[in-house]
């Protein structure tokens, strides 16, 4: 195993630095609350009564001494979403696991969990990404009774994950194991999902047609088997070292997921005062582990959504990190993974070719990674996660990854991969700063240079289509899409009719200062630009006709216009009262009025992140432009 890569230590030491303050005090808050906690029998008679009230009897003898720990179930379960449909029996396999252990387990607290393929366009998506928010909220108030030991975190969706783990970081102190569900099996493939809705958008095929597709894809209990970002999360839990080793992508049907279950409480346990190996979340959670955390989504070709969640993330912990240092990882880091949309496999052929195991195998050999981040396996660190869960005799054991993948088409290796980069650029120029992954994107469409066509929302683009009106070269410009303006939904409704255009030999691209789904890809698409429309960005002030230049070779994003012509255009006023009422909405005012930029995280509890998070552009030449290519083949 070579060692870590010179430009990844350099990163990881940039942001030890600039994180030295704020992380500091928070593993001082984390350790104060660590030698405040006391164990229950200290607390009051009513208190404890309280706490073992409607435990069965064999708990409640263990729930009044202090040698037992007492493990927090923190549950996502609802039986509308597939992906935590299955939680609904997890908690009986973890207090019957716990028990077995001498430690007791209790459902603590559950959080909303909201599906962003169901609210798709619809106004409840403008509630989407601050429910993560709330979930952290959520997870604090499940943890606050303080008579908790431990924590399992029972999430897998989009915003349910990053709000759990900001929240459980909250209560540092407690060691914390994240238990996923598994991806429902596969019965369609996407390539052909994406070709259905491509001819739907086209006029070709009925509604009905459409919904057939649609229902034979998404069919059973389960997380959707395409690589956005609810499959990112899960990733990413295994790149830090917060699920057990190959946990992420085990069918929620099967024996082996109940085994992995039952393991989370046994560990966990292990973890506490009470056990061998005393491991707090938040000092798993450090400088390494988030380095780890990006270089697993560069190399896996993960969700745009994480560029906002990690970082908040991250600052839930102390940690200060911004897009350079994604952008300067993805230089260096390799993409390893073809999974739809950025390819044609789906999760479960992922596993099936080696998954995880076979990825981080191949990162640690080639020094990609930082092997030494301490994990909730415990002995052995990272390097467990190189090793795939099996069952032998019916019980649960690990093994190595694969010598090869078993699907080089799938998955690749470092010596030959897929691409030389981790498929994620930054952008920057008179518009700001914009995220635009390019891991899917062919060569042809990765410079465009065309006119503006603004809009206001999504239906807008959707309309103007509809009419026939986008036959033609054109940059989508969609403002007033960011977190102080609508809650940055996704516009995930863009992708169909844009790549139809795209095949049709149109040179498009989309620029917002909104999200696009984590299942984007195959358009040049410069997303969560900041700052943002309602924060005084430019991109309020494009007109139709402006030239506008998204070049992902290059990271340029540029409006052909001088600022003095800027200077003298009024700001757009679009009106968003109708926005802001309807669907719950009007309950989430004080959170757009508070939210931080997109590079900050675009979360209200961070909002003076602004200014915290300096973007040192002067500590690292390759951080400068024009130098970055130059730097990597060096590196190289």
């Amino acid at each position: 195993m070579k060692p870590i890569h010179s430009k990844i230590a350099r990163i990881t030491e940039r942001i030890q630095s600039r994180s030295e303050a704020s992380r500091t005090k928070y593993l001082a808050r984390i350790n104060a609350a660590a030698s405040r906690a006391m164990p229950r029998t200290a607390l009051g008679c009513a208190n404890l009564a309280h706490t073992v009230a409607a435990a069965p009897d064999s708990d409640k003898t263990s729930l009044q001494t202090a040698q037992a720990s007492n493990i927090a179930i923190v549950t996502s379960y609802n039986d509308m979403l597939s992906a935590h449909q299955p939680f609904e029996r997890f908690p009986a396999v973890i207090k019957q696991a716990a028990r077995e252990v001498g430690a007791v387990a209790q459902v603590a607290g559950g959080v909303p969990a909201m599906c962003d393929g169901i609210t798709q366009g619809r106004a409840g998506m403008e509630l989407s990404l601050f429910s993560r928010d709330v979930i952290a909220m959520s997870t604090a108030v499940a943890l606050s009774h303080e008579v908790f030991d431990a924590a399992l975190c029972l999430g897998v969706c989009d915003k349910i994950v990053p709000g759990l783990l900001i929240g459980a970081l909250s209560f540092g102190h407690l060691p914390t194991i994240f238990v996923p569900a598994g991806p429902m099996r596969t019965a369609s493939s996407q390539s052909e999902k994406s070709k259905v809705r491509e001819q739907y958008a086209a006029g070709k095929i009925s509604k009905e047609e459409l919904l057939a597709s649609e229902l034979k894809c998404f069919h059973s209990a389960g997380t959707c088997t395409f690589y956005g970002t609810a499959n990112s999360n899960q990733m990413l839990m295994e790149f830090m070292g917060l699920h057990l080793p190959g946990a992420a992508f085990v069918n929620p049907d099967s024996e082996l997921r109940d085994a992995l279950t039952a393991q989370a409480a046994k560990r966990v346990a292990e973890m506490t005062y009470h056990g061998k190996q005393y491991t707090p979340l938040g000092r798993v959670v450090d400088e390494k582990s988030i380095v780890n955390a990006i270089i697993g989504l560069l190399a896996t070709g993960g969700s745009t959504n994480h560029t906002m969640h990690l970082v908040a993330i991250a600052h839930a912990a102390g940690i200060k990190i911004t897009w350079n240092d994604f952008s300067e990882l993805s230089i260096v880091i390799p993409t390893l993974a073809r999974i739809y949309p950025n390819g044609k496999a789906d999760i479960n052929d992922f596993q099936s070719a080696g998954g995880v195991a076979l990825v981080m195998r191949e990162l640690l050999q080639a020094g990609l990674l930082h092997s030494d981040a301490q994990t909730v396996a415990g002995e052995g660190g990272l390097l467990r996660y190189a090793e795939e869960p099996h069952l032998q005799n019916s019980s649960l054991a690990w093994r190595a990854a694969p010598e090869a993948s078993r699907d080089a088409s799938i998955i690749s290796t470092v010596e030959q991969p897929f691409a030389r980069d981790g498929g994620l650029k930054l952008l920057e120029g008179n518009l700001g700063r914009a995220i635009v992954k390019t891991s899917s994107l062919k060569d042809e469409h990765r410079v465009v240079e065309a006119p503006a066509l603004v809009f206001d929302s999504q239906e807008e683009v959707l309309r103007a289509f509809s009419r026939g009106e986008l036959d033609r070269d054109f940059v989508a410009v969609v403002r007033f899409q960011g977190p102080r303006a609508r809650g940055m939904p996704e516009l995930h409704k863009l992708t169909p009719p844009l790549a139809l255009l795209q095949e049709r030999g149109f040179h498009v691209a989309l620029v917002t200062d909104g999200r696009m789904s984590g299942a984007s890809g195959k358009v040049p698409a410069a997303i969560h630009v900041t700052p943002e429309c309602m924060a005084g960005g430019l991109l309020s002030l494009v007109q139709n006709g402006d030239i506008l230049v998204v070049d992902t070779q290059r990271g340029k994003l540029e409006a052909r216009v001088s600022m003095a012509e800027f200077s003298r255009r009024r700001a757009a006023s679009p009106s968003l009262e109708s926005a802001r009422e309807g669907c719950g909405r009007e309950l989430f005012d004080s959170f757009r009025t508070l939210a931080g930029g997109a590079e900050q995280g675009a979360s209200f509890f961070y909002s003076g992140a602004v200014e915290d998070a300096e973007l040192d552009t002067s500590g690292d030449p390759d951080s400068i432009p024009g130098l970055a290519s130059a730097n990597a083949e060096e590196d190289a």
